[in-house]
């Protein structure tokens, strides 16, 4: 059965130099470090956990400290870099460019560059870049831009700018600021009517939809009742959230995904792995269970490569 893997990170050697050039501590900012990596010991754990192609966006941190050109000239290294490990292996990997959010200007140049001339399939973008959230209108002119491309669009959480510290959430983010901060980015997008202004952008959520499959119904009822209180502008929710997509990387087992399909369509799930923050051996051995388990059978085909051929709108990838 073919692959494809939607949540997979490169750390190229730029990324992490741009990162200390920028002052930008992973630690610090995520409190975990950058894993290894390799172009060859990516293509070996997939080679060893049955994956034909992936689509390759950076990770945290994001590439932003205040400075909008120094950032720009990081995502022009970075997103070089990136292309080049791609047309090294082109059968096996896909990339999405980076972006100087929330430099509009500096992001509508890397979007052309990238996408129109060296091939990225996409762009990543962080759920907030110094505290301006997706959704937030100052980023129209990008979603227009990316709009026009029908461009695949990955989401990557993002630490929120203030977090409590002395609580075990507000030290290592992917416990919880990243699903919180995912969740958080998703509704103001809903509240902004991201995804039916720009219907071609295909949005792909992290992690199951992170605490999305909860708080669906949740927001409709708030914004109902907001809207009827001149509060905020009437906004159809699940509209909103039926053109997303969602992967598969974290737990996936035996909640998270359960309670994604309760709310949106199997064919909108597509596959992650989240290589290499997640040991190979760990993602293997979820793999292999998500393989037997006769809950998904009928339904795996789609995850791991139907719904991908379609969001990339590219039979027999």
């Amino acid at each position: 059965m073919r692959t494809v893997d939607f949540h997979a990170h490169p750390v190229p050697a730029s990324f992490r130099r741009w990162l200390e050039l920028l002052g930008i501590d992973p630690m610090e900012d995520d409190g975990f470090p950058l894993p290894k990596w390799s172009a060859k010991e990516h293509l070996k754990f997939m080679d060893e956990a049955g994956i034909d192609y992936a689509v390759l966006s950076l990770p945290g941190p994001h590439i932003h400290n205040g400075n909008d050109m120094i950032s720009l000239q990081a995502a022009v290294e970075i997103n070089d870099e990136m292309s080049e490990i791609c047309r090294e292996h082109p059968d096996r990997f896909g990339w999405t460019a980076c972006l100087p959010l929330p430099y509009v200007k500096g992001s509508l140049e890397e979007i052309r560059r990238c996408l129109d001339e060296k091939g990225a399939l996409g762009v990543k973008v962080p759920t907030n870049a110094n505290g301006i959230y997706l959704g937030d209108p100052d980023l129209d002119p990008v979603m227009e831009a990316l709009n026009e491309r029908g461009a695949v669009v990955i989401i990557h959480p993002c630490r929120v700018r203030e977090c409590p510290k002395r609580v075990i959430t507000g030290t290592v983010a992917a416990i919880y600021e990243y699903p919180a901060d995912t969740t958080r980015a998703v509704l103001n997008m809903m509240a902004h009517r991201i995804m039916t202004r720009f219907p071609d952008i295909r949005f792909v959520v992290p992690h199951c939809g992170s605490f999305l499959p909860y708080m669906l119904s949740r927001f409709s009822g708030v914004s109902g009742i907001l809207s009827s209180l001149g509060m905020m502008e009437t906004v159809d929710a699940q509209a909103e959230f039926d053109r997303l997509w969602f992967d598969t990387a974290g737990d996936p087992e035996p909640v998270a995904l359960n309670m994604l399909r309760m709310v949106a369509g199997d064919e909108r799930i597509v596959y992650g792995s989240d290589y290499p923050h997640s040991p190979a051996p760990v993602i293997e051995k979820k793999k292999t269970h998500f393989d037997a388990n006769t809950d998904y059978t009928g339904i795996r085909e789609k995850i791991y490569a139907e719904n991908a051929a379609v969001l990339l709108k590219e039979k027999g990838t």
